[in-house]
């Protein structure tokens, strides 16, 4: 790809400082991948692209797109950023772990595909009230498949059947149905409610999803297994990870309402 000015839509994943007064800011594009951009001057007062590249901003750019390196932006033409996100510690966290979930899943100068609108959607239903936790949950189900993982959540993996009692056995990468649980003593003996929830939000589209309530147990049920996943399966998640572990330790330490 040749150095040239081109106009994308981009969604800020990260920035950092860099030398004295500039600044590295890593942007999910629905063009080139994720790019990191060097900003010139951009920690100095009265930057004019400064608004653009705020933390949880989605905007439209123009810029110089460079096949290795660094890239450059020169214009900001429209600039939004995810308010209730940008304010609020808790929608902050699980928004930068849904975005650190998919720059980890997708090399940096791949095509981002749907993940790109993915993102987009997902901080947009964070930001506008859905349960962030369900929504970083959609994610880590949807992203295993691009993280190399591809479990079978439609029906027993030796079977097919669906009209038998089903749980999810790593060994077997997929669903067992009850005929075949003395095959893995491993099994992960997951909670009816939680494996249905798991198998809809491996096809759910995010457009469609406007409510969902979870209970609490079953919420925690989830973390068990998804968490269980990436250990065992894929080995790696966002340093944003371990905050939000911590805030749910903070949140069971708290007296029942």
């Amino acid at each position: 790809m040749a150095r040239r000015e081109v106009q994308f839509n981009g969604l800020v994943l990260s920035r950092q400082s860099y030398r004295e007064a500039d600044m590295l800011v890593k942007i999910a594009t629905d063009q080139f991948g994720k790019r990191m951009f060097l900003l010139h001057r951009a920690r100095k007062p009265g930057f004019p692209l400064a608004a653009g590249i705020l933390p949880f901003t989605q905007g439209t750019y123009v810029g110089t797109i460079n096949p290795s390196g660094l890239s450059y932006l020169n214009a900001v033409r429209r600039a939004d950023q995810f308010q209730q996100i940008a304010g609020d510690i808790t929608l902050n966290a699980y928004a930068t772990y849904v975005l650190g979930l998919i720059d980890l899943a997708v090399p940096d100068g791949e095509p981002l595909g749907a993940w790109y609108d993915f993102a987009a959607t997902s901080l947009r239903l964070i930001d506008t009230g859905l349960d962030p936790a369900i929504v970083a949950n959609i994610a880590e189900v949807q992203l295993l498949g691009a993280f190399g993982v591809a479990p079978n959540w439609r029906a027993c993996v030796l079977d097919g059947r669906t009209d038998l009692p089903l749980d999810f056995s790593e060994k077997y990468g997929g669903l067992l149905c009850q005929a075949h649980w003395a095959l893995d003593d491993y099994r992960f003996h997951v909670q009816p409610k939680a494996l249905f929830l798991l198998r809809r939000f491996s096809t759910i589209d995010l457009h469609q999803l406007h409510s969902i309530t979870v209970s609490a147990p079953t919420k925690r049920e989830l973390r068990r297994v998804l968490d269980r996943l990436y250990q065992d399966m894929v080995g790696t998640v966002p340093k944003a990870k371990s905050f939000l572990d911590q805030m749910q330790r903070w949140q069971d330490r708290l007296p029942p309402r």
